[in-house]
């Protein structure tokens, strides 16, 4: 089938459907009409569109955090606790990295390997093997919304059973699920995968149901500057939207400049609401995801303690609808329950504290919105004009020719001739623009804001000062100067 920015036809959706059920057993387990009467059941307060449609009119920001072990009774226990004791507004449920794969066999071995060795050996819950049943039971043993979350370039088969079971939230997207998590998988075929799941949340909506869909916002996490995040999370947006979603969430990475990350989330719900008009769907609810650090982070708890309540103060004074948490344990691998409970109460203490508070209207915040609007405006128009009008063609196109490009990416439809790195004040900036067709001002913009660090550190800007940014934090700071 060819690639382009059109709603699938319901016969070509129920056609492939076949297939996607078929790849494995748990998919027979998968009935549409049981689905749509199960999540007319559920309550309001565990459906994550109402709930974020609230917590937008009442400006609240919600927490979720990052969670998922193998076997499915230690996954509820974990879940309730982050609950009750967290305080958590949503819920995850981490897939493993056998199924973003889909390596259902070698799933199915950890979860046999899991119970003899009474632990996970997964790094997350392989939901597929599990089937609709089973999954089931995690949206019975909670009381708020849970929600998907993977890194899976074809996620056809995961989002039939999770959703079928009650999910009512599925992150990713064909372009952030693929660039920077895969390195052979073309991006026309994860795009092509993207658009199945979101043909099958327009199926849910056209029938009453509404499934948040949420765009993985971080990217590679290292360096990426807001332009570059907030024009992928767009595109995914209209591309859902255009399959019938109807409650997107786009998300975004924090950088770590107050100022840029302030300007990146406002500019990322007003370019977000005015693409979603300007294509005709006003009636896409739209809310922005703001992601702590997602970076190296420092190995003693008390410092990765101060990483995560910077990222709190930042989502609170530049007001997100909702914040997925870190933890103190991000550089020593997959967190403990108490490790999730000291981020999530450390978040909450300071979103409490500034919950009255925004950053303030200053010149050098009017600077970075301005910069960040022009630099999202120049490359969408070009995407959109490599596909001539359509929009998934065109970012094919645009991967291809570099007009798009995603910093750090492993996958081979990146071009990765791009460089970040920060100026004096922290803010990411691209000292090598490579093919992205951004305007002689603009450009000149970030070069006069290296040159300025460069003279402050007495050095050339160069890849040993990028270096030196990508592992600043953990090492105490945010930008990498030279000892």
């Amino acid at each position: 089938m060819s690639l382009q920015d059109r709603k699938w036809e319901i016969e070509r959706f129920f056609q492939e459907r076949t297939e996607v059920l078929a790849a494995w057993p748990s998919g027979r387990g998968v009935d549409l009409e049981e689905a749509l009467a199960y999540h007319r059941g559920l309550p309001k307060e565990k459906v994550a569109y109402y709930k974020l449609l609230k917590g937008q009119a009442e400006g609240r920001i919600y927490l979720q955090p990052r969670a998922g072990v193998a076997l499915i009774d230690e996954h509820i226990a974990l879940l309730r606790s982050l609950e009750k004791e967290g305080e958590a507004d949503f819920l995850p449920t981490t897939v493993d990295s056998y199924t973003r794969q889909n390596r259902y066999s070698e799933a199915a071995r950890g979860i046999k390997e899991s119970k003899a060795a009474d632990r996970s050996l997964l790094n997350g819950l392989p939901a597929v093997n599990y089937g609709v049943k089973n999954c089931r039971r995690i949206i019975e043993a909670t009381g708020v919304p849970v929600q998907v979350r993977h890194g899976t370039p074809d996620a056809r088969l995961l989002a039939e059973i999770t959703l079928a079971a009650g999910f009512t939230d599925f992150e990713g997207g064909g372009i952030s699920y693929n660039i920077p998590y895969a390195k052979d998988v073309p991006l026309e075929r994860s795009l092509l995968h993207w658009q199945y799941v979101d043909r099958l949340c327009g199926f849910y909506a056209e029938h009453g149901i509404i499934i948040n869909r949420e765009m993985f916002g971080p990217l590679t996490g290292t360096l990426v500057p807001p332009f570059i995040s907030h024009v992928v999370g767009i595109i995914e947006a209209l591309l859902a939207a255009g399959q019938g979603v109807k409650s997107i969430a786009i998300g975004y990475g924090q950088g770590g400049n107050l100022i840029q990350d302030a300007a990146a989330l406002r500019t990322l719900a007003r370019l977000g609401r005015s693409y979603l008009d300007r294509f005709g769907y006003s009636d896409v609810l739209l809310t922005t995801v703001f992601h702590q650090w997602m970076g190296g982070f420092p190995q003693e708890e008390p410092r990765a303690l101060g990483v995560i309540a910077w990222g709190a103060a930042t989502a609170a004074l530049a007001g997100a609808n909702k914040v997925i948490v870190k933890t103190p344990h991000e550089a020593m691998g997959v967190p403990s329950l108490e490790a999730n409970l000291a981020g999530l109460l450390c978040t909450r203490q300071v979103l409490r504290m500034l919950a009255e508070q925004r950053v303030p209207e200053t010149p050098e915040l009017a600077e970075e919105e301005s910069v960040i609007e022009r630099e999202v405006r120049e490359v969408f128009d070009r995407v959109l004009e490599l596909g001539e009008g359509d929009l998934a063609v065109g970012t094919v196109r645009a991967f291809e020719a570099g007009v798009l490009d995603i910093p750090f990416a492993p996958s081979r439809a990146a071009r990765g001739g791009i460089m970040p790195v920060r100026d004096a004040s922290g803010a990411i900036r691209l000292l090598d623009t490579g093919n992205i067709p951004l305007s002689a001002e603009i450009k000149d913009f970030h070069r006069k804001k290296i040159e300025e660090r460069g003279r402050q550190e007495k050095r050339e800007p160069g890849l040993r000062m990028v270096i030196d940014d990508i592992y600043a934090i953990s090492k105490g700071r945010l930008v990498g100067k030279p000892r």
